[in-house]
């Protein structure tokens, strides 16, 4: 039995709602190309409703987010603020710091260290993990830790997870992100500490924003909580006690009924549903 209500798009409900929290990767763009109907929507509703506060699992710092934006064209009028699961991992690395830590992700992630006085070594002689994701991932899967990962729970140091996302779409193709080392850790009964969607330290942080905005605190009930992924954006907002749009194209493919199994499945509740987010 379907639990949420298909719209037409976001213009249907924007009146009950006086800011959005919008989820990026899966939304607005799929990590190469932006997408229109999606850019056209939050432009509408900032212009006509109010703020839209972008909330992302990305481990960078939320100032690293507009350069990206424009690689893949979106442009910078779609959002009054962003927050970034590195923004709020920034916080608890600075608690821990110098460490010493040990690297585990791309270079392309290095951002988040950039102001934090980290010494990076060897997993045999490192005090925590700090996780940003894969080395490579375009080419690994979780699998290629195994190792790794049984090391450092050897070792029983902690993991610090700076992107809950177990997998994203990159174009037409799923990657692992940072969650899916951080779950195989957590099997071998490893220590994690996660600070993104869905957990309290990112919507702290979105919510500080919005009151920087508004100039006032907002009802939960006036905020709408806009995401493609079941166990990060619907999952945080239930939590949160915002009412949630499921964009159900971005991790999700199938009818409404599959949807419906889907999230009764894991339990979350959603209010409405679009296949892509538009106006």
């Amino acid at each position: 039995m379907k639990n949420f209500t298909n719209i037409s798009g976001l213009g249907q409900i924007a009146d009950d709602y006086d800011a959005a929290l919008v989820d990026i990767w899966g939304v607005i763009h799929n990590g190469r190309d932006a997408f229109a109907e999606a850019i056209v929507a939050l432009q509408r509703f900032r212009a006509e409703r109010g703020p839209v506060v972008l909330i992302s699992n990305s481990p960078r710092p939320s100032v690293a987010i507009p350069e990206q934006f424009d690689q893949v064209g979106v442009p910078h009028d779609v959002y009054d603020a962003i927050v970034t699961s590195g923004d709020a991992t920034i916080d608890e690395l600075a608690r821990r710091a110098p460490g010493p830590a040990f690297k585990l992700g791309p270079e392309r992630d290095d951002k988040l260290y950039e102001d934090l006085a980290l010494n990076f070594t060897e997993i045999e002689n490192a005090k925590f993990i700090t996780c940003t994701g894969l080395f490579d991932d375009d080419n690994e899967t979780p699998d290629d830790y195994t190792e790794l990962l049984a090391q450092a729970r050897e070792l029983n140091i902690p993991m610090v997870c700076a992107n809950p996302d177990v997998q994203v779409k990159k174009g037409n193709k799923m990657i692992y992100c940072g969650g899916a080392l951080a779950q195989s850790y957590e099997d071998m009964g490893g220590e994690v500490i996660y600070a993104g969607k869905p957990y309290e330290a990112i919507y702290r942080l979105s919510r500080a924003w919005l009151k920087e905005l508004t100039g006032y605190e907002l009802d939960r009930s006036r905020v709408l909580a806009v995401g493609d992924n079941i166990h990060t954006d619907l999952l945080g907002a239930q939590n949160q006690k915002y009412d949630a749009l499921f964009v159900a194209d971005g991790l999700n493919t199938g009818n409404s009924d599959a949807v419906a199994n889907a999230l009764e499945k894991h339990g979350i509740y959603v209010k409405y549903m679009l296949s892509t987010l538009s106006w």
